[in-house]
């Protein structure tokens, strides 16, 4: 049945109200257990001198200590059932007495100890004034299920009911706005204080921030190979063989006119240049000698085919990542290409070595030097991709040279 607008705008304060106080009511029933860990150092007597009052209050905080993890679960339970609010759980300490030390530990103990009794005192008069104002807000009910015989015989009592009754109404109200603001607060506290702290989230995020970029780096990387590879077992090959067969048509066939013999040959030109620039195309996206071979052999073919002497220094106990060797391969071959277009230097070295977690990579050259990275040399954009995987990038380049180039990589991402 459709309920009239009027009558859905007074109700809608009462929206939840049965949640919320279904959660008032768990919540003081979780705390009677903090609470009876609390009197378990009293249940001898109590103490009776102020060093006994010490020792009492110090075991309190250890037997709640020691029962805040089970308290913390129901909490979390209690808040994820009523209100469906999920509380993170902070990171694990490993140990007991790892446990002790750690903030987050106290910051649930303070919640059991303060802000849980506290929270669960106000729960139970919430629930109270909702028991009292459901009571006054029906007492016509209760006038009229007495019988007559028992009936209050006061004149004007019928009056006095009215003014109950609105009383009753006004706290029924009153209640359900209560029961909403200290649930909220309930809420608020506990998700500071049993949940993970501001700098346990910042550091989960940033995990999660690195784990979510390694995996689009690998990715890309990944999407990078298998262009390579179809590049070379498809596009190449197509042309490889087109070249092969034009030069068996110039061999074959001697007798061609000399317009077709022209056509021929600038044919099987072009299809040797395009040959030669897909290979660099293929090299530029993830050479094939990289990952069957490694850095070492990958940076030695750089330097055969540089045009100036390019001395290759490769120091590696083991290879690192592959995303990471693939950054340092690109990092040494636009290196290279900007010594060749822009330093006019006579020489250059690379050197690759492994310090631990730490992949370095140097590349310098004796040119003339004043390198800019606005200057359209492609040194922001090696900059940008060396800190795709956390790594640093800087160089140093004084007029006059020489230019350095020193990258720092992790080894592992």
């Amino acid at each position: 049945m459709r309920i009239p607008r009027p009558f859905q705008q007074l109700l809608r304060p009462f929206e939840g109200a049965a949640r919320s106080a279904a959660f008032h009511a768990v919540g003081a029933l979780i705390q009677c257990g903090a609470l009876f860990a609390l009197a378990v150092p009293w249940l001898d007597g109590g103490p009776t001198r102020a060093s006994s009052c010490l020792l009492a209050l110090a075991g309190m905080v250890a037997v709640v200590g020691a029962a805040s993890p089970l308290l913390t679960g129901a909490q979390r339970k209690r808040f994820r059932a009523r209100l469906g609010v999920e509380i993170p759980a902070p990171a694990a300490a490993g140990g007991v007495k790892r446990w002790l030390r750690s903030e987050s530990a106290w910051r649930q103990v303070r919640y059991h100890l303060v802000f849980g009794p506290l929270i669960a005192a106000g729960g139970v008069c919430v629930l109270l004034l909702w028991a009292a104002s459901l009571v006054a807000a029906t007492v016509y009910v209760w006038v009229w299920a007495v019988p007559p015989e028992y009936r209050i015989a006061e004149v004007g009592y019928v009056v006095q009911a009215v003014y109950v009754t609105v009383l009753g109404v006004a706290g029924l109200y009153g209640s359900a706005w209560l029961s909403g603001a200290l649930a909220r607060l309930d809420t608020r506290a506990a998700l500071k204080r049993l949940g993970p702290s501001r700098a346990e989230q910042l550091e989960r995020r940033v995990e999660e921030v690195t784990e979510a970029r390694a995996g689009v780096v690998d990715a890309a990387d990944a999407e990078r190979r298998r262009i390579e590879r179809d590049l070379h077992d498809g596009a190449q090959q197509r042309l490889v063989s087109l070249a092969v067969n034009l030069g068996l048509a110039k061999v074959t066939m001697p007798d061609l006119p000399d317009d077709a013999r022209k056509v021929i040959d600038d044919a099987h030109r072009e299809a040797k240049e395009a040959i030669a620039e897909l290979q660099d195309l293929v090299r530029g996206l993830h050479p094939a000698v990289l990952e069957d071979r490694g850095l070492d052999a990958a940076l030695s073919g750089l330097a055969e085919r540089a045009p100036l002497p390019v001395r290759v220094k490769v120091d590696l106990a083991s290879r690192p990542a592959p995303a990471v060797e693939a950054v340092a391969y690109f990092v040494v071959s636009e290196a290279l290409a900007n010594v060749v277009k822009h330093a006019q230097a006579s020489r250059a070295d690379v050197t690759v070595e492994r310090f631990g977690g730490i992949l370095l990579v140097v590349v310098s050259d004796d040119g003339v030097g004043g390198a800019d990275p606005s200057g359209g040399t492609g040194l922001a954009g090696l900059a940008k991709r060396v800190a795709s995987v956390d790594g640093t990038f800087s160089f140093s380049s004084p007029v006059g040279g020489p230019t350095v180039v020193t990258v720092e990589l992790p080894c592992a991402l």
